[in-house]
């Protein structure tokens, strides 16, 4: 490995960059609908808790919104700069869905600008109710439209090469590549899921901090019951995916199985580490990897001996795989474990301790996207778009991308660290049970 390497410098920059924006674009699709939900269920209860649990939430977002911007644009930036090869042969075949990804913000940020700017100008919550849909809306098509560029770097269609050039080109075939049933309805399914938690372990935090307040129960109960609605969901789409990469990208499925050799009744590994072809100290599912390819304990499912060796991506994503599933399968069953607790009244989850499980269940959560993004695109190397063009080819060779490197590395831990002054002071200076009391005496809870 060359660690001079333009092409390697420029994979490690674009992780960086994907890798922090990936968190806000997260926060960013799966915080409106929680807005949304928590105002509906304010206004079908008559609740003014959860109207301004609502309120709260839209203030925090529009930071992250902020943020999103500012990396979405470096990401843009980015994949001109350094992968000049790329964006010129799939420039002309991908180009809808970009554009379209920026008129989806854009009708995102104008509604939700209106949103903010008119609390307490409708008399009738409904009505205000009203402008969180078209932000919900935008906040899923830009993140549906980013995600089918992404499907059709795994999956490329929609044009022929012929000659070295590209012919044929069909833009609206590109876009729906059959990766992309699956992959958005994951990402969807898994935003979603992690800012419910995410929310439910500022919930739990504030209890742990000595607030009493019933505000902060009403949150943590109704964003576990959320997350618990969309982990199941997750497991359910992780299936499909399962099946996806089964008929279309076998080579990734196996190596994240480590299945060496084709064969039925395939066994799937979890954990344990990599001697030659042997999977030491793991734990071996039987006939699961069958199943989870085919839906069938006896089917046959594909080898890595099949493919050429520098085609097969690295064995690595194994772990990458293990920790996205597992992460999953465990805040599915712990939100299962506290609703159903909270629904007969056990005391165990008002536990210092239970809390503290709920409090790590939103980092863990945002985890568990980190590697299943690093699943994503590492496991489709060495191509960067599968099939037609490798990393190696795609990027730029230019010698000035480390850099690039320590800039927008700087630029990351400033925005990073900002958020966390920034969130915190906002929060802090305007507490909930200030609010609560500033609406009671009639003063609408305006910030001084």
């Amino acid at each position: 490995m060359d660690f001079q390497d333009p092409a390697f410098l420029s994979r490690i920059l674009t992780l960086l960059t994907l890798s922090f924006h990936i968190l806000y674009a997260t926060i960013g699709v799966g915080v409106p609908l929680m807005i949304m939900i928590a105002q509906w269920v304010g206004i079908k209860k008559k609740d003014d808790h959860y109207i301004l649990l609502a309120r709260r939430w839209a203030r925090g977002f529009v930071i992250t919104v902020a943020v999103g911007v500012v990396t979405g644009t470096a990401i843009g930036l980015q994949l001109s700069l350094l992968w000049p090869n790329f964006m010129q042969l799939a420039g002309n075949v991908i180009a809808l869905p970009l554009f379209m990804e920026v008129f989806a913000f854009f009708f995102e940020a104008i509604f939700l600008g209106i949103y903010l700017y008119t609390w307490d100008r409708f008399e009738d919550q409904r009505k205000h109710f009203l402008l969180l849909i078209p932000v919900a809306i935008g906040a899923a098509a830009s993140s549906v439209f980013i995600t089918i560029v992404n499907a059709f770097m795994n999956q490329p269609q929609g044009f022929e090469i012929l000659n070295g050039e590209m012919v044929n080109v069909s833009p609206l075939l590109a876009m729906f590549s059959p990766a992309v049933p699956t992959k958005v309805a994951h990402v969807m399914a898994t935003a979603f899921m992690t800012s419910a938690f995410v929310l439910a372990s500022i919930a739990a935090l504030r209890m742990l901090g000595g607030s009493k307040h019933i505000y902060h129960k009403k949150a943590l109960f109704l964003t576990m019951k959320l997350g618990l609605v969309f982990a199941i969901a997750t497991a359910l789409i992780g299936d499909f995916s399962g099946k996806y990469l089964a008929e279309y990208q076998p080579e990734k499925l196996a190596a994240a199985e480590w299945h060496f050799e084709t064969e039925e009744e395939a066994g799937l590994i979890l954990f344990g580490i990599l001697d030659g072809e042997e999977a030491k100290y793991a734990i071996k599912i039987p006939y699961a990897l069958s199943i989870l390819a085919h839906s069938n304990p006896f089917t046959e499912v594909i080898g890595l001996n099949e493919f050429p060796e520098d085609e097969i991506p690295p064995l690595w994503i194994h772990y990458l795989f293990d920790t996205m599933v597992m992460i999953g399968m465990w805040l599915a069953f712990f939100s299962f474990v506290y609703v159903v607790a909270a629904w007969r009244n056990w005391a165990f989850i008002r536990a210092k301790w239970f809390r503290w499980l709920i409090v790590a269940g939103g980092p863990l959560a945002l985890i568990a996207i980190e590697a299943g993004w690093w699943f994503t695109e590492v496991g489709r190397q060495p191509w960067v778009l599968r099939g037609h063009m490798k990393v190696s080819e795609a990027a730029t060779t230019s010698g000035q991308v480390d850099l690039m490197i320590i800039l927008f590395a700087g630029l990351y831990l400033i925005l990073g660290i900002g958020t966390g002054v920034v969130l915190t002071r906002m929060y802090k200076r305007n507490p909930v049970e200030k609010e609560l009391a500033a609406r009671e005496n009639g003063k609408g809870g305006e910030e001084e």
